[in-house]
Formats: structure tokens, sequence, C-alpha cells
């Protein structure tokens, strides 16, 4: 079973508000891709900095030296999530660790506040949560009741019930929540 942690230096007083113009320079989100396993001290780094980021983060079981252990374990490896302003882009890949920025070589794709805050509704949930491989879109669903309602992805269905697939489509992610599926319509 996994349960759902969250490192982020973005607070849930301070919503990030997406109905500025686009003129005005405003923080986005990027995706930062970092080195193999780096991603948690690059996330110390940020902190460190002043850089504001989002690494969702899940827990496991690993069995080492037979012994039971309870590891945090990134939920896109490789990836972290950077909220900066355009002019700013650049602090992040000083950083060590960052390799580049998701996107293409002229600049980094933003990707969309809603999407981050879809993902972060879903860990805050405190559902298991855990990663899935990426899914094409498909048979889209939308949560129509409760706390998550109004959170869209793809049906999958198991021997304990359902989840829902929530994808990240910038990064080819995605990550799996357990839902009741008697709250779910068709999107």
């Amino acid at each position: 079973m996994t349960v759902p942690s969250i490192i982020s230096s973005i607070t849930s007083s301070s919503p990030i508000s997406s109905e500025l113009p686009l003129t005005v320079d405003r923080p986005r989100w990027y995706v930062a891709y970092t080195w193999a396993r780096h991603e948690k001290k690059v996330a110390q780094h940020f902190a460190e900095r002043g850089i504001a980021y989002f690494l969702p983060l899940y827990t496991s079981i690993h069995n080492w030296n037979k012994r039971r252990v309870e590891v945090s374990l990134p939920l896109f490896p490789g990836y972290i999530f950077v909220h900066t302003h355009q002019h700013a882009r650049y602090k992040p890949l000083s950083v060590p660790g960052v390799a580049h920025f998701v996107g293409t070589a002229k600049a980094p794709t933003e990707i969309s506040a809603e999407e981050i805050e879809l993902l972060q509704k879903a860990i805050l949930m405190g559902r298991a949560v855990e990663p899935h491989p990426y899914l094409a879109p498909g048979n889209r669903v939308r949560i129509a009741s409760g706390p998550m309602s109004g959170v869209t992805g793809t049906i999958q269905r198991t021997s304990a019930g359902c989840r829902i697939i929530i994808s990240v489509d910038m990064i080819m992610r995605s990550v799996a929540v357990e839902v009741d599926a008697a709250c779910l319509t068709a999107a």
C-alpha cells in the first residue's frame, strides 16, 4: 500500500491565480528534468534558493537485507515542477542536478496551473497514489461528487473497485488514484 506525501514550497494559504492576463509576467509552472535519483536533492536546493517547486512523493515498502523499509519516492521519477517567472526561469537551471526544462530548444513549455492543482488535490486527499504507466487518451471520466469533484482522467477497473488515472501529457507520466465508481460520470 502506498501513502501519499508531498514536498512543496507552495503553501495552501497562497493560491495560484490563473486569472491574470498573459501580458503580465506572472509565475508559470514548468517541468525540470533532473539527473537520475536527484529529485529530493534538487528540491532541497530549490528551497535553499527560494525557488518555488512541487515534488509529489509516495511511500513504498522495499525489502533490503531481510528488512522491510518504508521509503518516499518521487511520483514522477526524473521530474520536478518549478513555479517561476518567465524572466527568472534560468535560476532553476543553475541548481546542481537540473539537466534542462521540458520543452523545445527555444523555450520551456508551460504546464497549466490546473494540472498542478489537480495533482496537489489528488495527493492531499490522502488516498492511495502511486505511479502508473502513461495511458493515451481513451475513456475519459469525471468525478461528479465528493472532495475530488471535477477531476477528469481515465478509468481503470481493479479487483478492489476502480481507480482514475490522471495524466500529465507534457512529460508523458500518469498517477493512479483509487475512487468510488458510484461518483464517476462520462467526461
